[in-house]
């Protein structure tokens, strides 16, 4: 069961504190609903004891195909209550992949809106007949059991759940930029070490009332939920992203805190330069998912007294963050590692390079996942041991820390170009675009070259007006070091980007992969 420790109480036992000691406190809105702490904490209770009388014990992996709202929040906290394993899907992925994800995480329930439920029945073939259905709204029927009904009549206490720190809390699935997705394991200790350690690095506290405005299967969105909770504040959930809508909300409900990627930000400033609103509640904001180009910052500086902290990050556990302080002199930095977590940077042969030089981000500290879900092998690739015995995270992302100890990102691994036998990093190239005047978004790729292997071609979003690639591309080119020019540049209305931001340029490869460069 939950063995309360005053020292160490695992999130449940705090949520369920919280909805004694702060019951008439707003904890979650979403739209014209509204929960308080007390009401919280019941009904994920509720859900919970429902949960357990159906069979779904500790451990067993509960899906989540769910659009945001009060019925996904109270699945995600009423499955961690029940001491189950929640694993909440990203909607926009195939219904191969959604398929692959569920066989993958083993899991014995699944939690639907209304919107999803044909979706999954048109797969049924695919998942095990035991699986129990559970849908949030609409009619039930079928094999479909309403939640209300999960619900009804259950009492509003914490359950009692043999659970440990140990026991599997949700299990995050990689945003698939690089292949098939992973599913990354997390458990009640690791969630609630990594939410204690967020809350100080993001400024959380609780009186926070975090905006979000990313899907809720997000780590992203977990981090502003679990740092917000932890504290006792309060969620306000939007069901999908509008920059308008981003500034009413901050204005009407004094918002303090969110947690958004670049291109969601950039809009927001876009938003407020042409309408205006009232951003003075925000305390701290946090952009993390992708790059935040040193002209956006200083934009985002500009339009919020806060500032900005920039999070670099994975989800399989390693975190560095910029305080608002330190980002002037410093605009393309990422910071200085989360506190209780150490990183440094290996070259090929796993050998620790010095200040300045460039190699692979590593990390290790208390908020390392413990592995990747049925992927020993996946697991072993994604560590190594140092000399000296230590355990280390791999990142994938090439970077480099300067003699203050501040860590910069060159690019992805997988993304960089090797051109004529050199490393070209696209981050830096487009860290130089994205200050054309014409250029609304961009990517830089490598594709082939007869002379050089493979060669920069940058895919540019123009802005309103329109853009003239002869143009940009001697512009670009008058400015990039003779190694990094560009052999073409492209137009494109938009590009593929994840829900969490990040450009998928595997996809891009591929699509322009026909193309050949002198």
């Amino acid at each position: 069961m939950y063995q309360f420790d005053s020292a160490a109480p695992l999130l449940p036992e705090i949520f369920a504190l919280h909805g004694k000691w702060r019951g008439s406190k707003d904890a979650v809105i979403c739209g014209d609903q509204r929960w308080t702490w007390a009401q919280f904490c019941a009904a994920n209770h509720r859900f919970a004891h429902g949960l357990i009388e159906r069979g779904v014990g500790p451990g067993d992996r509960v899906a989540i195909v769910m659009a945001n709202g009060m019925a996904m929040v109270q699945a995600i906290y009423g499955t961690m209550a029940a001491g189950a394993c929640s694993v909440p899907i990203n909607l926009s992925v195939s219904d191969e992949a959604l398929a692959g994800m569920l066989v993958d995480a083993g899991v014995v329930a699944l939690v639907a809106t209304g919107d999803q439920v044909a979706r999954v029945q048109a797969m049924a073939g695919a998942l095990p007949e035991s699986l129990q259905l559970l849908v949030a709204d609409g009619e039930a029927g079928g094999d479909w059991v309403a939640m209300e009904d999960v619900c009804a009549g259950q009492p509003e206490t914490l359950p009692a759940a043999n659970v440990s720190v140990d026991s599997p809390l949700n299990i995050i699935y990689s945003s698939g930029t690089t292949g098939l997705p992973k599913g990354i394991l997390h458990t009640h200790r690791g969630r609630r070490d990594w939410a204690y350690d967020l809350s100080i690095a993001l400024r959380y506290n609780g009186s926070a009332r975090t905006l979000l405005t990313i899907g809720l299967y997000s780590n992203i969105s977990w981090v502003a939920m679990l740092c917000t909770l932890l504290a006792g504040g309060t969620l306000v959930v939007h069901s999908r992203f509008d920059a308008g809508e981003f500034l009413r909300t901050t204005a009407r409900e004094r918002i303090t805190h969110t947690a958004m990627v670049p291109i969601q930000f950039q809009r927001v400033v876009e938003a407020l330069q042409a309408q205006g609103g009232d951003v003075t509640s925000m305390q701290a904001m946090m952009s993390c998912g992708s790059p935040l180009h040193e002209s956006l910052k200083r934009d985002i500086f500009k339009a919020f007294p806060c500032g900005i902290i920039e999070l670099y990050g994975l989800t399989e556990g390693i975190i560095t963050t910029l305080e608002p302080e330190d980002a002037d002199g410093r605009w393309s930095s990422v910071g200085t590692p989360l506190l209780g977590t150490d990183i440094c940077i290996v070259g090929d042969d796993d050998a620790v390079l010095g200040p300045n030089q460039s190699g692979e981000i590593v990390s290790r500290g208390r908020i390392s996942m413990p592995c990747y879900w049925g992927r020993e092998e996946a697991t072993r690739e994604a560590g190594f041991v140092d000399a000296d015995g230590v355990q280390w995270l791999r990142s994938g992302d090439i970077g480099y820390i300067d003699d203050e100890g501040y860590l910069y990102i060159v690019d992805r691994k997988k993304d960089m170009i090797l051109s004529g036998g050199q490393n070209i990093y696209p981050q830096d190239i487009e860290a130089v675009l994205v200050e054309h005047p014409q250029i609304d978004d961009v990517a830089v790729i490598g594709l082939a070259s007869e002379r050089w292997g493979e060669t920069p071609v940058a895919l540019v979003v123009p802005v309103a007006g329109g853009a003239d690639t002869a143009v940009i591309l001697e512009w670009a080119n008058a400015r990039l070091g003779k190694q990094q020019r560009l052999a073409d540049v492209i137009l494109r209305e938009e590009l593929p980007r994840n829900p969490n931001g990040k450009i998928l340029k595997r996809e891009l490869r591929v699509e322009y992969g026909d193309r050949k460069y002198g």
